[in-house]
């Protein structure tokens, strides 16, 4: 099987990155959020807002308790 360096130079490092961390997934998570606030860069949110309408179909998107079917379709 062929393998790659570039993607097994990726994998040592994310394996050392967690060893670094005694492969504590809170631990890993907070040194990237600490990393993140550090970096000064923009955090974007692209989570789908609850209730949007697509723009075919005109039925709601995960809906929610509150959001309602919009559809034209009888039942």
């Amino acid at each position: 099987m062929f393998q790659d360096e570039i993607v097994e130079e990726i994998h040592r490092i994310r394996e050392e990155y967690s060893r670094s961390f005694n492969h504590d997934l809170k631990a890993i998570f907070a040194d990237l959020q600490k990393q993140q606030a550090k970096s000064g860069r923009e955090v974007v949110n692209l989570s789908r807002k609850r209730g949007i309408t697509t723009r075919w179909s005109g039925r709601t998107k995960d809906l929610g308790e509150d959001a309602k079917d919009t559809s034209r379709r009888s039942i």
